[in-house]
């Protein structure tokens, strides 16, 4: 059985859906599954200013634990999902990359299965670069990438996102559809069935 972490940042819910439906994935391909949230960084006065960004982050925080770097050291796989922000990951997500030194230092980042997903406004919003930039990550960690590529008819029908799934938000919480849910529980069953594979 493949242990596969599913650790992402989500300020409205878009990014949060898709993490709910990668985990599902990984879980019905017998995998054990975390899902954790990294830590939100912004300040109060921020977060109220959006309802849909409090409303989140109040339904979200007695749910779903938060990320620690144990939980990458655990893992046999993981994948990391962010909204975009001018085309790379969030911050938040990134202040957690960052304290992933020890472990990367030593190793225990390495030989793992990795995929990325991610949420803009917009379809060209900067989904792709998004996901490539968690790429170059996985490349210093010496992971091992598992994009969805285009391995499943399915994948068309979510937008054709070689790379990850992706949604466009339009400015809206929680608003992947159908299709883009199945992706990422599609997405999320090849992670596991790869990792499984690595970690034979």
């Amino acid at each position: 059985m493949a242990k596969i972490a599913v650790i992402y940042y989500s300020s409205t819910g878009n990014v949060h859906q898709l993490a709910a439906a990668l985990a599902e994935g990984a879980q019905e391909a017998g995998a054990e599954v975390r899902l954790r949230r990294v830590p939100e960084l912004a300040p109060e006065e921020a977060i109220d200013s959006n309802p849909m960004w409090r409303a989140h982050v109040d339904a979200t925080a007695g749910e779903v634990q938060e990320a620690t770097p144990a939980d990458l050291e655990w893992a046999d796989g993981y994948a990391l999902g962010s909204p975009t922000r001018f085309g790379t990951p969030a911050a938040q997500m990134k202040q957690f990359i960052d304290t992933l030194g020890g472990l990367w230092f030593t190793g225990k980042l390495a030989n793992k299965g990795a995929t990325a997903f991610t949420s803009a406004q917009n379809v060209h919003g900067g989904n792709e670069t998004t996901i490539l930039t968690f790429f170059n990550v996985f490349s210093h960690f010496g992971a091992v990438i598992v994009p969805p590529g285009y391995t499943d008819p399915l994948l068309f029908e979510a937008g054709g996102n070689p790379y990850g799934v992706s949604t466009a938000s339009g400015g809206k919480s929680a608003t992947a559809s159908e299709a883009e849910l199945a992706a990422a529980r599609y997405q999320g069953r090849r992670l596991a069935e790869v990792t499984a594979k690595l970690a034979a």
